[in-house]
């Protein structure tokens, strides 16, 4: 099942997707993003229960973290499923988004 939710966890905003990321909810989880980052709080995107996603999921990831940079927002993916990682390997996005396995290492690297 499709989740998208925002919670506020100490200085981060965690926008916590669940399910299938495909053209049909990834705007939804691009609206998620964005909004996460209009708190100019540090945002991280829970990808821990993503059970598949495609280019337009990765579309509304790289999209948030363009709009993070641009408003000097840290921006970063937390505890990534081994279906999000193969994804995101292939594109060679691994090397661009900063990946946390946990919240205690993101307060770590932000720290």
């Amino acid at each position: 099942m499709n989740n998208c939710t925002i919670n506020s966890q100490d200085e981060f905003q965690v926008v916590a997707v669940s399910g299938e990321v495909d053209l049909s909810w990834s705007s939804d989880v691009r609206e998620a993003i964005l909004s996460a980052i209009q708190s100019n709080s540090q945002v991280l995107v829970d990808l821990s229960a993503v059970e598949y996603i495609d280019s337009s999921g990765i579309a509304a990831l790289v999209e948030g973290y363009q709009t993070a940079k641009k408003k000097t927002v840290q921006f970063g993916l937390l505890s990534i499923s081994a279906q999000v990682r193969a994804v995101l390997e292939l594109a060679r996005l691994d090397q661009v988004f900063p990946i946390h396995d946990d919240l205690a290492a993101a307060r770590t690297q932000a720290g």
